[in-house]
């Protein structure tokens, strides 16, 4: 070997071993962009997902999430590991609902950080609102919506090294997951009275549908918020049977005028259930006020946790007197759920 060789193979040597041992400069923190929900035109069908909900981040990034609904309401929260989920804040939830620990969550100002340490949630918002939040710290973290139970997510925070920036996915990446989890969601090729059973009465309405998919980041689903048929004709002294056949998402059927301070778990002016659980009421007024209170199907039973009772899906009102009997859902009227009974002499 030359002289010159040689020199060359040791200075190589030399700037090998410098690299070896000289930290590897990370990329810039980066701020990603995602939606809390979707919707369709008419705010009949609702995407209650986040869009997209599994990240990867270095630590240091930041999501900036867009509640998309025009009026329906989601919060951005990540509670601390272990944390027993509170209740949703006002105006989904009570006024105490985050003032009793150990359920207890401050709601967060915009930008806000996330470590682990203590909860972090947003408002419940909607209407393009925005919610940022930095993740400083590396680790695996859930996110959820406290409104919609089935509705969450996974943050992926990686040490900030430049080996684990190369493994990082684009903003494009993450818009046409979201696109495909959204258009998944909203343009089910099933018809919207997909599952409606009509066969249990003879005069049925289906008070919501619904589906729930599972993705590697956790659940998103779909929810129809409609009343199946939405005008209903009757003759008096005939009853009127509501079923929600969502999944997960709560209704209600109420009639006449909320008053102030309306809590929509509430039951108003109704008898005593059948047999089977059905909740029953008369109405003999047009003006008259009754609330179902929620019906929503169970959630699953846990190992090692006590069983539950059924779910309460269903209530049968009847009308004794002919009129027009307007009525709604107390949670989703907003988005249009609305329906009609006329009752014929």
């Amino acid at each position: 070997m030359t002289r010159k060789m040689s020199i060359f193979m040791l200075c190589l040597l030399i700037a090998v071993a410098i690299l070896a041992v000289t930290p590897r400069t990370a990329r810039a923190q980066i701020t990603y962009t995602a939606n809390a929900g979707g919707e369709t035109k008419d705010q009949a069908v609702q995407a209650d997902a986040f869009l997209p909900n599994e990240f990867w981040l270095l630590e240091g990034d930041s999501i900036q999430w867009t509640f998309a609904p025009k009026n329906e309401i989601h919060t951005v929260t990540f509670l601390m590991p272990g944390q027993v989920r509170p209740m949703a804040p006002p105006p989904a939830g009570p006024p105490f609902a985050f003032q009793n620990p150990p359920t207890s969550c401050t709601i967060s100002a915009s930008p806000a950080t996330y470590d682990g340490s203590a909860c972090v949630s947003s408002a419940p918002m909607s209407g393009g609102a925005t919610f940022t939040v930095t993740f400083p710290t590396a680790g695996n973290y859930k996110l959820v919506c406290l409104v919609h139970t089935d509705m969450n997510g996974t943050v992926h925070v990686l040490d900030n090294t430049a080996e684990n920036a190369a493994l990082l996915h684009s903003q494009r990446f993450y818009d046409d997951v979201a696109q495909d989890e959204e258009n998944g969601l909203l343009l089910d090729h099933d018809r919207r009275n997909n599952g409606v059973d009509d066969s249990t009465a003879p005069n049925a309405v289906t008070a919501g549908i619904g589906e729930i998919i599972a993705t590697g980041g956790g659940l998103q689903y779909r929810a129809v918020v409609r009343f199946l048929s939405g005008t209903i004709r009757i003759h008096k002294g005939d009853s009127v049977l509501w079923t929600n056949l969502d999944p997960t998402e709560p209704h209600t059927v109420t009639f006449g005028t909320e008053p102030d301070n309306f809590v929509p778990t509430t039951q108003v002016d109704l008898g005593a259930p059948d047999a089977d659980g059905t909740l029953s009421g008369e109405i003999d007024s047009t003006g008259d006020f009754l609330n179902s209170g929620f019906l929503q199907a169970r959630a699953p039973d846990r190992t090692e946790t006590p069983q539950l009772p059924p779910g309460v899906t269903r209530i049968r009102i009847t009308f004794p007197k002919a009129g027009v009997y307007k009525y709604h859902c107390a949670l989703h009227d907003v988005d249009g759920m609305v329906g009609t009974v006329i009752v014929l002499p």
